[in-house]
Parts: C-alpha cells; structure tokens; sequence
C-alpha cells in the first residue's frame, strides 16, 4: 500500500478549502490503494480560538506546537510515497521548512488556492503580513512533481513557474448526496437571504452592508449569516448562526438566497467559487460578483445571478425576493449544474489519476 502524508494548515473537518477540495476523497484514495495520514499545522483547540479577540496565551502555544510538529513531520517525510501540501508547509518566515519539506519528499503534490502571489488586500494585520514570505508559496511552485490549483487563472500562472510543467485546475466539488435541496420557493414565509464563511472571509460580507440597508428599504427579508464570528447590521433582521459540522445542512436548507461578494481585483482570480458551488448544491439561487472564476461556473439568469455595482446587487436581489419562480427556476438549474460538473462523482478521478501517475 502506498502511503500519503498530508501537510496542511487546519484540522480534519473544519475548514471549508480542505473539507471541499481533497479532505472528502480520503476515503476513496483507500479504497484504491492508498494509506493517508494527515498532519494539520494547528490543532482543533487553537482553531476554535484563531479568530476571536485575546486568548493570546492559548494561541502562542498553538503556533508553536505546530512548528514542534513540522519539525517531527521533517523526520518522517521520508517514509511517505507522496507528500501533499496544502497552502504551506508552516505559516510565517522563511522558506525553510518548505525547501526541507521538499528535499526530503521523495514525490511532492502542492495544492494551491487563491492567488496568493498576489499581496493579499483584506489582510487586516500588518505586522502578520511582514512575517509571511511569498518564497514559501513560490518555492513549492517551481519544484512540485504536481501542482493542483482552485481556478483556471492561477493554473495557467502557476504553468508557468513549474520546472516540470504539471500542474492541473481541480475545482472544489461537493457531496451532492448530502447537501440536498430543501426549498419550496414560495414566499410564505420571510424570504431567507444567507451568506456562510469564516473571519478571514468577513472583508467580502461587509462589501455588502450597504446593499442590504438600501435592500431593507424596498422589501422584508432576513439575512442569515453562518460562520465562526459574531456579527452587526443595525436596521437589518440580522440572525448570526456559529458554524457546525452537525447543523451545516440544515443551516444552509434554511436560505432561500445565496450570495457570494467578492472584490475585485488580482486575489480573487485565483478563488475556487466554493461558496457559489455549495449554494448551488443545495438548489439555491446565487447572486455572484461577476469576476474571476464565478462567471465560469454561474451563467447570468440561467443558474444565478452576476453582478457588478451595489445598485445591481439590490435590484436583483429585490427581484428575486419578489418572485419565488424565479428563485426556483435558477435554483434548479443551479442544482444541475452542480450535479454534472461539480460533484464528487465527477471530481474524483482528477485527483487518483496524479496520485498513480506520481507513484
């Protein structure tokens, strides 16, 4: 049996980029032959604490136990097939660990997401920014036996710096026998508008606070806001849900609306569209910046919505709030869609077809 270690930033289950993208192939790499053992930088205590204020203490210890355990990793690298890292290898300083990580392995995958060659622009914390080295990303790049990205875009960039020239776009796919539509698109009942993502995320919901005071003018609805912080609209019938793995799918089976802001500048070329993505799973209607991936995966009143200004943002979503046909004609589509090309049935092989070709 083959073995895999996987290198990545957070723990089993809790992170959207992960759970997404490879976490929910491992047991279908083993059933074909492969031994997975994975290795997340930070545990789930220093997790549920990473974004919230204070606990510095706790989260010091976090960080360092988690260079404790890249250390114990850079010991065993050797007795692994493949190694798989996702995002870095550790988060701050220099390239070390990244360039040991690879002299030791004996075949490297790097799975990228975000254009993170680009200097980030919602990075809130400076003084972060400054220990953080573009080399970590730029090394794993150039020397990887096979790059995966999350876009066309960052595929064709990272096609360039490649020394071998393998890099391949898998994008983020979904249990579609789990996130199952529950919506009866009628309006007997306040239409639900939902937005699901972490703190690192909340830049792009507050792209969208001045929407939803205008949208309040014309029209009752509820915003429901599903993540790992707490958050405020005054005016707005506002209900904040903490994220759980238990209640996702209920969660998202209560939204009527899905909506997916996003700036728009270099960053965003490289994102997935996840959260377009899992929307859509579960038959809902999504209104998307038009930028980046998104176009490629939502056509403008076929299966979504595109739009650009603040003004567009209202009016649509002020249309689709009015008009439960419509929301259910693009939320079946937007289910189709996901069904034929973003499911787990369709994505799997992407990625057991690198791993034998690297073993």
């Amino acid at each position: 049996m083959k073995r895999i270690l996987v290198i990545c930033p957070f723990p089993y289950g809790v992170a959207a980029g992960q759970r997404l993208k490879y976490e929910q192939y491992f047991d279908y790499w083993k059933e074909n032959g492969y031994d997975v053992t994975m290795s997340p930088f930070l545990d789930l205590k220093t997790w549920k604490i990473l974004y919230k204020p204070g606990n510095y203490t706790t989260k010091i210890v976090g960080v360092l136990r988690g260079y404790f355990i890249r250390i114990c990793d850079i010991f065993r690298i050797q007795h692994y097939d493949i190694v798989y890292v996702f995002m870095w290898v550790t988060p701050f300083g220099t390239s070390f660990f990244e360039r040991l990580c690879r002299l030791l392995s004996k075949k490297l995958v790097y799975d990228i997401e975000d254009n993170v060659l680009v200097e980030k622009s919602n990075n809130i914390n400076p003084f972060v920014k400054k220990l953080k080295s573009a080399g970590k990303t730029e090394h794993l790049i150039k020397t990887a036996d096979h790059v995966i990205t999350s876009a066309p875009f960052l595929n064709e960039h990272c096609l360039g710096i490649n020394e071998k020239k393998t890099c391949t776009f898998i994008s983020s796919s979904i249990d579609t026998n789990l996130f199952l539509p529950a919506n009866s698109y009628s309006n007997d009942h306040k239409v639900v508008v939902g937005w699901t993502g972490t703190f690192s995320s909340k830049v792009y919901l507050d792209l969208l606070r001045n929407v939803f005071i205008e949208l309040n003018k014309r029209c009752e609805f509820r915003f429901r806001v599903i993540g790992n912080f707490e958050y405020e609209l005054p005016g707005v019938d506002l209900e904040v849900i903490q994220w759980t793995k238990e209640n996702e799918v209920a969660d998202m089976q209560g939204i009527d609306i899905g909506v997916y802001p996003l700036f728009q500048n270099e960053w965003v070329l490289g994102k997935s569209g996840l959260k377009a993505i899992q929307y859509m799973a579960f038959g809902l209607p999504v209104v998307a910046t038009n930028v980046g991936t998104t176009p490629t995966i939502i056509k403008h009143y076929e299966n979504g919505c595109l739009v650009k200004t603040e003004n567009d943002w209202v009016d649509t979503l002020e249309a689709l709030i009015n008009n439960p046909e419509l929301r259910g004609k693009l939320g079946k589509a937007a289910r189709k869609t996901v069904i034929n090309k973003y499911s787990q049935d369709v994505i799997k092989l992407q990625y057991l077809l690198i791993l034998n070709e690297l073993c």
